[in-house]
């Protein structure tokens, strides 16, 4: 999680603090407060919208603390306030968009659901287990080229839910693999 946020988050506080050094500090504390919530057990579904609402309290309270000290607001520091009163949740705070989101979860849920079960279990692990076709192969007893043919199923009938989700066109609908029937002697 660490990479993946650090530079956007330091560039957004930087721009709001106006002073890098200052601007790493509270993405560090950010850091550690979503890591303790993370590591207390508490679920975090939304890791990057925890982390900029941490840092953007933490602004607001190191502004408020300035100014119970009386410390002398610079001009830039009075608009780097204002700022951040004016200032915009992350674009996945939107309720429209997390909710659009968990239905989208869902629809892909749905249609993982509805393969038929040996394109499932293949599907599932290969890419949420992680597991490579000749592992998947082997543990279904199934040829490596089956596999393939089931994960790329599942692969096509997730790309035509997200199609379906994002408004484009329904393209034709692709058959379910069959077995061969075996040659009589």
């Amino acid at each position: 999680m660490l990479e993946h946020y650090y530079q956007e988050l330091l560039n957004f506080c930087s721009r709001t603090v106006r002073n890098r050094d200052a601007a790493a500090d509270v993405v560090q504390e950010s850091y550690a407060r979503v890591l303790a919530v993370q590591h207390s057990g508490q679920p975090v579904p939304e890791p990057r919208a925890l982390l900029y609402r941490t840092a953007r309290n933490l602004q607001i309270d190191q502004h408020r603390r300035s100014e119970v000290r009386g410390d002398a607001l610079l001009p830039d520091a009075e608009a780097s306030a204002a700022e951040l009163d004016n200032l915009a949740a992350p674009r996945a705070c939107e309720p429209e968009v997390a909710t659009s989101s968990a239905q989208g979860v869902n629809a892909l849920l749905a249609t993982i659901d509805a393969l038929p079960l040996r394109c499932r279990e293949a599907f599932i692990l290969h890419k949420f287990d992680g597991l490579p076709h000749s592992e998947v192969a082997q543990r279904m007893g199934i040829s490596r080229k089956m596999v393939e043919q089931h994960v790329k199923l599942a692969m096509d009938a997730c790309r035509r839910c997200k199609d379906t989700l994002d408004g484009a066109p329904a393209a034709a609908p692709v058959p379910p693999l069959r077995r061969r029937k075996p040659a009589r002697e």
